[in-house]
């Protein structure tokens, strides 16, 4: 779009202007305006300096905002393809103060277990119909259970997800779902099971939401954890429900760190699981030298993908990977998919102009959920 017909830019035309003009603008036009592929970030109020904090890579962070000359109004015009999402907030400045807060012009907002965000759709990006919740869907069922394990060395929770109309008659394929909690929370898993299953897109499953206690600790490639998963957890659910018994029946889930849990205990277990649902794994790894920019808390990861890129195994079939394009990770999972085949697995990837994030990742399961466990007009377990 010509710069000149933004909005805020016919505004700036139009200045001085009073604040009963800035409440009419501000009316007519939802933060933040998006027209064609620009995004126009505003804030009204009384600051020293106003930013747009975000974590989108290949953007300036902070966005600066800039105030129109002689009122309490501030916009930052920024490019933002068509279909992107972004997670954000602003920050002001006043004086030596400075405070970061969702957008107050912008009503929605994304949540997550580090708190909430306003978000800026752009024009293309809609949220799937399918993470609603659908009357005519039949309702699974959430079953609260609590597992002693001798590899984790206490007593483990487990939310067990079963599909409706369940019956020990069928045999049931089993996903496994790392930050199991937060996927129910944060991604309206259960709403999103019921809907496609009901859809016929998902073959009805079994799934175990399970979560850590210390997920820097127990996902990065660790023992007890995988041990728990492959050898207590699996066992124990096989035993209690009519599930496939067969690798190709039970994936592995998991985003970010849950996502290197996933990978880790797969090759910890080789042959155990048919099949991993990888999203944003941190997958991070260095070419030379140690210096890979995460933190200590990476140090075990960049271990672990390193030793794997070294001298890579096939511990399932299929891996589904996303990621969103506006994220620091997007590189070394792009980096992965040619490792990952040429170790003789089928990968599909996809990726998305979204971020490091809940919503991302719910949008993301259809994709993932109905190439792992096709629904019943496409395939059948014997």
């Amino acid at each position: 779009m010509n710069e000149r017909r933004l909005a805020v830019n016919r505004l700036r035309e139009r200045l001085p202007v009073d604040g009963a003009a800035i409440d009419r603008f501000l009316a007519r036009h939802p933060s933040p305006v998006v027209e064609g592929e620009r995004a126009t970030f505003l804030f009204r109020g009384e600051a020293d300096e106003v930013r747009v904090r975000h974590r989108v890579v290949g953007l300036p962070d902070p966005l600066p905002m800039r105030r129109l000359p002689d009122t309490d109004l501030w916009a930052a015009t920024t490019t933002l393809p068509s279909g992107s999402r972004v997670e954000y907030q602003l920050e002001t400045r006043r004086g030596d103060h400075y405070e970061s807060f969702n957008d107050p012009l912008n009503p929605k907002v994304a949540h997550s277990p580090m708190g909430s965000s306003s978000v800026c759709a752009a024009t293309g990006y809609e949220v799937p119909d399918w993470v609603h919740h659908d009357p005519e869907a039949r309702q699974g069922e959430i079953v609260e259970d609590v597992l002693r394990s001798k590899a984790l060395r206490r007593e483990q929770p487990v939310k067990l997800y079963l599909p409706a109309r369940y019956t020990a008659a069928q045999r049931y394929p089993l996903l496994v779902v790392h930050d199991g909690t937060d996927y129910l929370d944060y991604a309206a898993m259960k709403t999103v099971l019921d809907n496609l299953i009901h859809r016929l897109d998902v073959a009805p499953v079994v799934v175990a939401f399970v979560p850590p206690r210390d997920r820097l600790k127990e996902y990065p490639n660790h023992a007890p954890h995988a041990r728990f998963i492959a050898r207590e957890l699996v066992p124990r659910l096989a035993e209690r429900f009519s599930l496939v018994d067969d690798p190709q029946g039970r994936c592995l889930m998991g985003s970010s760190f849950g996502g290197i849990a996933s990978l880790s205990t797969a090759v910890r277990y080789p042959g155990e699981f048919g099949s991993l649902l990888l999203q944003s794994a941190s997958m991070v790894f260095t070419d030379i030298g140690s210096d890979h920019g995460g933190g200590p808390y990476f140090d075990p990861v960049v271990k672990f993908v390193n030793r794997y890129r070294a001298r890579p195994t096939r511990p399932v079939d299929r891996i589904f990977m996303s990621c969103g394009t506006y994220e620091p990770l997007i590189t070394p999972n792009r980096s992965m998919v040619p490792v990952f085949r040429e170790a003789g697995m089928t990968v599909r990837y996809v990726e998305a102009r979204d971020g490091h994030n809940w919503e991302d990742w719910r949008d993301r399961l259809r994709d993932g959920l109905s190439w792992i466990f096709p629904g019943p007009q496409k395939f059948v377990y014997e």
